[in-house]
C-alpha cells in the first residue's frame, strides 16, 4: 500500500494556527458586530465576517499567543468571553456616543410637531424620527470624513501589543466607564439641540401669545405651519454649528476608546 506524504504539510500546525487565528479574530469580530457603521443593519453578516478575516489576516503575525494547547477548557472559555468582551465594550462604548444624533433629532422632531414623521433607521432596522435619522446619517458621514473608523480599527489592533489575549475584563470599572458616556451623551445631546429647540421654543411663545388676543385664530392651522418652517430653517442655520460638534463628538468617542484600553479596568 503506497502511503501519500505531502511535504510541508504538518495536522497539528494546522490545527494551532486555526485556533489562534480564531483567538485573535474575536475581538475584532465583537467590535464590527457591535459599533456603529460596522454594525448597520442592511451590511450582511457574511460581510463583517469577511472583514474580520481580511483584518485577522494582516495582523495575525504580529499578536503574540499564549500556549493554547496547554490551558485547560475553564481558561480557554475564560479567554474567549475576555475577548469578546473587549470588542464589545468598545462598540457599546461608541453605540452611546452616537446616540447623541438620535437623542437630539428625537427631542427636535418632537418639539417641532413631527412625531408621527418616521422612516427606517439604517443602522438599527428600525423605525425612527425623521430628523433623527438624518442627523445619525449625518453623524455617520462625519465620522468617516474624519477616517473615525480607521482611528478606533488602530487602537484595537495597538491593543493587542499592551492588553495581550488572556486579559481578564474588570466588569465594575467598565460598567463605570459605561456610565459616565451615557451622562456625557445626555450632556452633548442637550447642547447639539439646544439652539434649535430654544429657537420653537420662542416660536411657540409668540405664537400663544397671538392665539391669546387673538381667540378666532385656529391654534394648529397657525402655529403647525409656522414651526414645521421654522425647524428647517434652524436646521439650516445650526448646520455648521451642528457639524462641529459631531467632530467634536467624534474625537470624543476615540479618547473614550483609548482610555477604555489603556485603563486598569483590564487586567
Amino acid at each position: 500500500m503506497n502511503e501519500f506524504v505531502y511535504p510541508g504539510l504538518d495536522l497539528f500546525n494546522l490545527y494551532q494556527l486555526i485556533l489562534g487565528f480564531f483567538f485573535v479574530s474575536l475581538r475584532i469580530g465583537a467590535l464590527l458586530l457591535s459599533a456603529p457603521f460596522f454594525s448597520i443593519a442592511f451590511v450582511p453578516i457574511q460581510i463583517r465576517i469577511v472583514m474580520t478575516m481580511c483584518i485577522t489576516i494582516f495582523i495575525f503575525n504580529n499578536v503574540n499567543l499564549p500556549n493554547i494547547l496547554e490551558l485547560d477548557n475553564l481558561r480557554l472559555i475564560i479567554i474567549i468571553l475576555s475577548e469578546i468582551g473587549i470588542g464589545l465594550s468598545v462598540g457599546f462604548l461608541l453605540s452611546i456616543i452616537f446616540s447623541v444624533a438620535s437623542v437630539a433629532g428625537e427631542k427636535i422632531a418632537s418639539t417641532a410637531g413631527l412625531s408621527m414623521a418616521n422612516m427606517v433607521d439604517p443602522q438599527s432596522g428600525g423605525q425612527t424620527l425623521i430628523i433623527s435619522t438624518v442627523l445619525s446619517l449625518f453623524m455617520i458621514c462625519i465620522f468617516l470624513s474624519l477616517d473615525g473608523h480607521l482611528y478606533v480599527l488602530k487602537i484595537v489592533i495597538e491593543s493587542y501589543s499592551y492588553l495581550p489575549i488572556g486579559a481578564t475584563l474588570n466588569f465594575s470599572d467598565v460598567s463605570n466607564a459605561g456610565i459616565e458616556t451615557f451622562g456625557k451623551m445626555l450632556y452633548l445631546a442637550a447642547l447639539v439641540m439646544l439652539p434649535v429647540v430654544g429657537g420653537m421654543l420662542l416660536i411657540n411663545f409668540a405664537g400663544g401669545i397671538i392665539t391669546r388676543s387673538a381667540p378666532t385664530l385656529n391654534l394648529f392651522s397657525f402655529i403647525f405651519p409656522v414651526t414645521l418652517i421654522s425647524v428647517f430653517i434652524f436646521l439650516y442655520l445650526a448646520l455648521g454649528p451642528i457639524a462641529n460638534a459631531f467632530s467634536d463628538i467624534t474625537g470624543i468617542g476615540i479618547n473614550l476608546v483609548d482610555n477604555l484600553l489603556h485603563s486598569e479596568s483590564l487586567e
